[in-house]
């Protein structure tokens, strides 16, 4: 695996492997790489001649500078994964070098994607990501991008930036990986005591209810409920429990079994946001 922490020496591989007409995969990431995180490389190892993968903790997408600090870093650990899965190149830039003085300050377009759900709780949030991706997909130019239906408003997001950027590059979305429990992995995870890691199973538990009950009472019901079983749980609080048209993430005012719709979670454990989904 080649480690390249420069654009300059990034943009030069790249070009070798363009010459020789090779198709490439990049997995975006910010590091504390887990399960979930090489299930989406083996997509991309699946689907390109070359596997990418970049570790950067992009500070502009969190609007707490605390979470900010807190933010796991296991960079030794992240590396000994990725030679596991034969990773074939590992971008890990600075915040100068992904952020250079010069570099040109955008507002992006996103609609109304942009205010609801993590939107509307974490201002600015998307702009910070719609930012290092542009940057990212401008400087690697992938064949394929894969990143993790766990952060579904996330993806709308990215495929949304795409499109405004006229990229070439083809997202590809790889399924939710989960603990045992039903837990969504995570590199928030880390933060969870023994007793936390038990309680946090209730998110998954009640999207499943959600799942089971949908159609049969009234969508602000079930929403109340499933808010009840996450904070009889131990949540300590609830941002939001959401059933949303999947197409558009607009809020779903009925439900009848068998057409599409997505249910979103997001909830504290402590100090831990954690965030999960579930289609139907």
């Amino acid at each position: 695996m080649i480690i390249l922490k420069t654009v300059k020496d990034l943009t030069k591989q790249l070009e070798a492997y363009r010459d020789a007409g090779k198709t490439t995969g990049f997995v975006p990431t910010m590091g504390a790489l887990h399960e979930g995180h090489l299930s989406l490389i083996r997509e991309a190892k699946a689907k390109a001649d070359i596997t990418i993968c970049s570790i950067f903790v992009n500070p502009t997408q969190f609007n707490d500078p605390e979470d900010f600090k807190k933010y796991p870093v296991t960079t030794g650990n992240d590396i000994e994964l990725l030679l596991g899965e034969n990773v074939d190149l590992l971008f890990l830039p600075s915040a100068n070098e992904m952020y250079p003085k010069d570099l040109e300050k955008k507002v992006y377009p996103l609609g109304p994607l942009e205010m609801t759900l993590e939107g509307a709780h974490r201002p600015g949030h998307f702009q910070g990501v719609a930012q290092v991706i542009d940057r990212l997909v401008g400087i690697i130019q992938p064949t394929y991008m894969v990143m993790g239906q766990k952060d579904f408003q996330q993806v709308m997001i990215v495929r949304r930036l795409l499109a405004l950027l006229k990229s070439k590059t083809a997202l590809i979305t790889g399924p939710t990986l989960r603990e045992p429990s039903g837990l969504a992995k995570s590199s928030r995870n880390t933060r969870l005591t023994a007793q936390q890691l038990n309680q946090a199973a209730a998110i998954y538990q009640a999207l499943l209810f959600g799942k089971e009950t949908a159609g049969t009472i009234p969508i602000k019901e079930l929403i109340q409920q499933m808010e009840q079983r996450l904070l009889k749980a131990g949540f300590a609080k609830v941002d939001y429990v959401a059933f949303y048209d999947p197409t558009n993430l607009s809020p779903l005012e009925s439900y009848t079994k068998g057409t599409p719709a997505v249910i979103l979670v997001a909830a504290f454990l402590g100090d831990v946001r954690l965030i999960d989904n579930i289609t139907l």
